[in-house]
């Protein structure tokens, strides 16, 4: 059964419905429901595009699923098909290859995640799908920066063009989700986040990953250790593009005091410029990423007695990485040093969302981000050392 909202878009008699929501809210199940309405109860042909063959997968399952319910269906699934009797079809299809979709007319298109599709795979290959049996579309999308998405968005917003409606529903209008959940998520979520996933605004800031940079600046540095202070350090690897930085954070006054960064130099001096940094603050805790070079370095420098932890960066570790960071530099957690070349990479430090949902964060082309990791090796270390760091 559908929910208020869900209902609400899928009654609407407008043409083409542009449905902006935040994730969670049921988007998915609306898409499959107009689909499954229109081809099998109302015989008519349908196609549902995602930007991805994952995707586009997934759905495909579920919709095999359902199909098998419908009297007289047949399902080919090299052709990723269902046919109906009385001429009903519907097929799931990636938008990956625009070109590859050229074809057939169609009384209804689902674009889900529409916001991450190419701009031309709806004016270019879909629209004239749908001229000569005046068919209609469902564009279903968490929003993705104002882009084409965004434009289609506002059409529907116009009373002058009828045939166009836009909906707007955040996460938290889906009632089957607890308020406690989301409650759970706002506080462990930055700001951007939450705004575009959750409440499902649309931002113009589309690739900012870190706010609140310069309020959390603290002038001045701080030479030595304090009595009573546990530290923290996170090291990136580098040696001739890009550079080795080693962090140092206050893990109890939550402050980072200091950067070294260098390049050009062989692995031992680096193990050396290290090993000094650490005698002269005695961190608690090394995390250094174990990557490539990272894991005999980490294990030369276990052998030399320092307190060496390895972090592997993937795809799927990095994201909550560097969210962990951009939390605490944006809610006032961690104070800055006033270093300019760590201010610059995380101004211009962006994250692109991926059609599957995760995320892909690093510095632009020719940039670089290595004291932002380091940082952020050096918060993870301060949230996740276990161990206490207030001597208090």
């Amino acid at each position: 059964m559908l929910h208020h909202g869900q209902a609400l878009a899928l009654d609407h008699p407008a043409r083409f419905k542009v449905v902006a929501c935040g994730r969670r809210w049921g988007k998915t199940e609306l898409g499959k429901t107009a689909l499954l309405l229109k081809t099998g109860r109302d015989k008519q042909r349908g196609w549902w595009l995602a930007p991805t063959v994952m995707m586009a997968s997934q759905v495909w399952r579920d919709l095999k699923a359902s199909a098998r319910n419908w009297p007289g269906s047949s399902i080919s699934e090299s052709e990723r098909r269902i046919d109906f009797d009385g001429d009903g079809m519907l097929a799931v299809r990636s938008a990956h290859q625009p070109d590859n979709l050229r074809g057939e007319g169609l009384d209804l298109a689902v674009l889900d995640e529409a916001a991450y599709m190419e701009p031309r795979v709806w004016p270019e290959i879909v629209r004239p799908m749908l001229t000569t049996t005046r068919g209609g579309a469902l564009f279903l999308s968490t929003p993705f920066g104002r882009n084409w998405f965004w434009d289609h968005y506002r059409l529907g917003l116009d009373d002058e063009v009828p045939e166009w409606m836009s909906f707007h529903f955040s996460t938290e209008s889906n009632a089957l989700i607890a308020r406690d959940e989301l409650e759970s998520i706002r506080r462990q979520t930055s700001e951007h986040i939450w705004r575009t996933e959750y409440l499902a605004e649309f931002s113009d800031e589309s690739g900012q990953v870190f706010r609140g940079i310069r309020a959390a600046v603290v002038p001045g540095r701080v030479a030595a250790p304090e009595a009573g202070r546990a530290y923290v350090a996170g090291v990136d690897w580098g040696r001739h593009h890009d550079y080795t930085v080693i962090a140092v954070i206050d893990a109890t006054a939550k402050r980072l005091v200091a950067l070294d960064r260098f390049n050009n130099i062989g692995w031992r001096l680096q193990r050396g410029r290290l090993q000094a940094m650490a005698a002269h603050w005695r961190p608690l805790l090394i995390w250094a990423e174990a990557n490539s070079i990272g894991a005999p370095n980490i294990e030369a420098l276990q052998d030399e007695g320092l307190p060496m932890r390895s972090f592997l960066t993937t795809s799927k570790s990095k994201s909550p990485l560097i969210e962990s960071l951009a939390l605490a530099i944006e809610r006032g957690f961690l104070s800055l040093l006033d270093d300019p070349v760590l201010l610059g990479e995380l101004a211009s430090f962006s994250l692109e969302r991926l059609p599957g949902g995760a995320y892909r964060y690093g510095a632009p082309p020719g940039a670089h981000d290595d004291t932002v990791i380091a940082t952020a090796l050096a918060w993870y270390g301060v949230e996740n050392g276990g161990i206490s760091y207030d001597f208090a």
